[in-house]
């Protein structure tokens, strides 16, 4: 489901990773990711408002996650020591509340490499 829409994703996430390995702050990330997907003309949109309904009626609280890739992938980034299941839960809570069914995790603080896991609802 969505493979090679992934594997482009994660290309634009390695370089990034390459180029400014890690340290920053995520607002960082957010941007070199940015810059790097409008280089590789990945279409995304950034930091889009999800609306939340209980019973037909909208709640106040929103959901923001960092990224929409291609129309169809949420990508949320972090900038930590180690994914925590937390961080897992926000992107599938992301995940429920869209139709969308396959999400990124990826976190650029991680001194030996890049973390990512790709999660499919």
């Amino acid at each position: 489901m969505l493979e090679q829409e992934g594997y482009d994703l994660m290309g634009a996430a390695f370089e990034v990773y390459n180029v400014e390995g890690h340290g920053f702050l995520e607002d960082v990330y957010q941007e070199c990711m940015e810059i790097e997907l409008e280089l590789r003309e990945i279409p995304f949109e950034s930091q889009c408002e999800l609306k939340l309904f209980y019973k037909e009626r909208q709640l106040r609280r929103k959901y923001i996650p960092d990224f929409f890739a291609y129309g169809e992938v949420i990508v949320e980034i972090k900038a930590v020591k180690k994914l925590l299941p937390e961080h897992e839960a926000q992107l599938i809570n992301y995940l429920n509340a869209t139709t969308k069914r396959v999400g990124y995790l990826i976190n650029f603080g991680n001194s030996n490499e890049l973390e990512w896991k790709r999660i499919i609802i």
